[in-house]
């Protein structure tokens, strides 16, 4: 199961460049690209957002949850967002280390959680 998430997520991965040079071009000024739904499948969905400093997140979602809007993924990542912003601005982080924050993985681990 984790090989085909791999999968799912390398594959969306390109639907976000395709999706960022298209929007590129058209707006410059935006701080936030919700990207929407990218790679639906047979078991889940796949959603992008990118950062004006070409940060990618996605989300991959069971498709059975249909509980979920667009308005509530879009929270998600701006959440996502926000603790990830944190995460790089303390003094302590190294770029391009591992993540290793405690309440970061408390914030990912709850929106897990919400999402089940």
């Amino acid at each position: 199961i984790e090989l085909k998430f791999h999968y799912t997520v390398h594959t969306s991965l390109d639907v976000v460049e395709e999706k960022v040079s298209a929007v590129g071009k058209v707006i410059v000024d935006q701080r936030e690209l919700y990207l929407g739904l990218l790679y639906p499948t047979e078991d889940y969905k796949v959603y992008g957002y990118v950062t004006n400093s070409k940060v990618k997140f996605v989300i991959v979602v069971d498709s059975s949850n249909t509980s979920l809007r667009d308005n509530e993924i879009r929270s998600m990542f701006r959440k996502l967002h926000n603790s990830f912003t944190d995460v790089m601005c303390n003094p302590f982080y190294n770029p391009g280390d591992p993540i290793q924050s405690k309440v970061f993985d408390s914030m990912v681990s709850s929106m897990m959680v919400q999402t089940c």
